[in-house]
């Protein structure tokens, strides 16, 4: 078991040759391990190959089904997000980029408490993406 973090973590078609021996391995001594990386597996692909939202949804409801046992906080939350996950089956995007841009300026008006001017903070804020007036 030992060193085999990355090869249960990492994409399957992205590992490398030891790395493949290595998940073998620890598949073939955990049984357990074995079902929850292929259902970690099985949810990459659910996401990766579908484009109907009904689709994804049935095979969703199938996914959350089997790794109720396993992975009972990732099935909360994806009932939770339901709507807004159903939502990524028919266009593919996500909200990541607004995720980043909400966090670097996060970062940037703690670093800048204190600012006396607000077009310096203004500025400092659109300065990364090049909307300086």
């Amino acid at each position: 078991m030992k060193k085999s973090k990355y090869a249960l973590l990492k994409n399957e078609k992205g590992l490398n040759e030891k790395q493949i021996k290595k998940l073998a391995q620890v598949k073939e001594v955990s049984p357990t391990l074995k079902l929850m990386h292929d259902l970690k597996e099985k949810i990459r692909r659910i996401f990766d190959e579908t484009n109907d939202w009904l689709v994804g949804l049935f095979e969703l409801g199938l996914w959350l089904s089997k790794a109720k046992k396993h992975f009972p906080i990732s099935q909360k939350t994806i009932i939770r997000w339901i709507d807004e996950i159903i939502a990524y089956f028919d266009n593919g995007t996500t909200s990541g980029v607004v995720e980043g841009i909400n966090n670097k300026l996060k970062l940037i008006k703690r670093s800048g408490y204190g600012f006396r001017n607000f077009e310096n903070f203004r500025a400092r804020c659109l300065l990364p993406w090049s909307f300086i007036y």
